[in-house]
């Protein structure tokens, strides 16, 4: 199915729907979460990153999760993607336009969206995301993590954020997340935001339990 969807920035709060008198359900409380992934495009050249994205979209549809990516089917994405539907799971789309015109969309997917540009796809996939997690990829993943992240720190929203470390590839990244912290430009509390595992099914696990960034700016 594809639709045209207006985005909007990502609400406060874990969960986008809330209970009757306003409260919210916490994460131990909810399965069948929407697990917002970024990661590549390309395959990358190690076969361990294709089998981490098979094993963790296998994981996903197994505990009832839905995934939310960026609607290709080049690449991790597309392995990813498959990998939710071949074991029965739910994966919402979220593709600008100049992506869908040169035929970049995965068609088969349950929910294809498609919206103007590439700030509207970040927006839109934030908003319907409860957690984030980002896999190996280039900088556009890089990019989509740290807009997330700093979000959170300016309190735009408290949706928990991980890192599936396959093979140690983000490793050198969270030695310089380190140095920052270390030379006073991210706050402790923001770094220990970031939830970092090599396993798709701990990851999981850990983002139910994340910490709540505390030091957050005033905007």
């Amino acid at each position: 199915m594809v639709s045209r969807t207006k985005a909007r920035l990502p609400s406060n709060g874990l969960y986008p729907t809330a209970r009757v008198g306003g409260s919210q359900p916490t994460r131990e409380e909810v399965s069948g979460v929407r697990v917002c992934v970024f990661t590549g495009a390309s395959a990358g050249r190690l076969p361990v990153h294709a089998e981490a994205a098979r094993h963790f979209g296998a994981e996903l549809a197994r505990q009832g999760h839905v995934l939310v990516y960026g609607g290709g089917h080049v690449g991790l994405m597309g392995v990813l993607a498959d990998a939710v539907l071949g074991d029965g799971g739910e994966v919402i789309g979220v593709i600008p336009q100049n992506l869908m015109d040169r035929e970049l969309a995965h068609h088969r997917i349950t929910d294809l969206q498609v919206v103007p540009d590439m700030h509207a796809r970040k927006a839109r996939m934030a908003e319907q995301a409860d957690a984030f997690v980002a896999m190996p990829g280039g900088i556009g993943t890089l990019e989509e993590l740290f807009e997330v992240w700093t979000w959170a720190q300016l309190g735009l929203h408290a949706k928990p954020i991980g890192l599936l470390n396959v093979a140690g590839f983000f490793d050198h990244l969270l030695a310089f997340c380190d140095h920052m912290v270390a030379d006073g430009f991210l706050p402790a509390d923001t770094r220990a935001h970031l939830v970092t595992t090599d396993d798709s099914t701990a990851l999981l696990a850990a983002l139910a339990h994340a910490p709540v960034i505390s030091n957050r700016w005033t905007i």
